[in-house]
């Protein structure tokens, strides 16, 4: 009976998972190490006008993007504090840009997440912040006031688009700020990603 040959050993390796995402730019962005030089204010726009807040469950025609909502909050931001530096508006403007690439989750499950997600957020945030020249650390003030207007835009979405009473929204939102009213429509991805473009630069331009 001829001798039992021993099993091959495993030699190969298998090849690292794949990390980075193609953007219709051309870059590809490294989502574990984001790089400033692969980041585009197109693909911001495009992926933030097609990515629905309240997981699309809006009423409408058109799904209530991150652009239409981050466009709010900049406005928001003004209103709030008349004279904020063109910096921080567009900061505000941007403050959801990382959901280009990661998408929008709900509030509830981003805290079931837990620290490993929020840090990736803050890591690609910090690198957008260094791609079009605004602060990677942003003061506390500034982020408690982009965290109230944030609040505010949700409150008139909860309340216009989602169905939540008045009661309900300030429960989790907050009472929205006087002298300022909204009345929200859902725009198409199209038209909304022309108006973030427009803003960015328009911003950019006074900096």
């Amino acid at each position: 009976m001829a001798p039992r040959t021993p099993p091959s050993r495993r030699t190969t390796v298998d090849p690292a998972p794949r990390a980075w995402q193609r953007m219709l730019s051309g870059r590809r962005l490294d989502l574990l190490d984001p790089s400033a030089m692969d980041i585009e204010i197109d693909d911001i726009a495009l992926g933030l006008s097609r990515v629905a807040r309240w997981n699309g469950q809006t009423t409408g025609e058109h799904g209530f993007s991150v652009a239409q909502h981050s466009l709010i909050v900049e406005e928001i931001c003004a209103h709030l504090r008349p004279g904020l530096d063109t910096q921080w508006r567009l900061v505000a403007l941007l403050h959801d840009a990382p959901e280009y690439v990661i998408g929008d989750m709900i509030s509830p499950f981003k805290a079931a997440l837990g620290l490993d997600y929020k840090r990736f957020e803050h890591h690609l945030e910090q690198a957008i912040h260094i791609r079009f020249g605004l602060p990677a650390v942003v003061p506390q003030e500034v982020k408690a006031l982009i965290k109230r207007a944030d609040h505010a835009c949700a409150y008139f979405e909860a309340t216009q688009l989602v169905g939540f009473s008045d009661a309900e929204a300030r429960t989790f939102f907050g009472t929205p700020p006087d002298g300022y009213d909204l009345s929200l429509t859902a725009l198409s991805g199209q038209v909304v990603r022309a108006q973030f473009v427009d803003r960015f630069y328009a911003l950019s331009q006074g900096l």
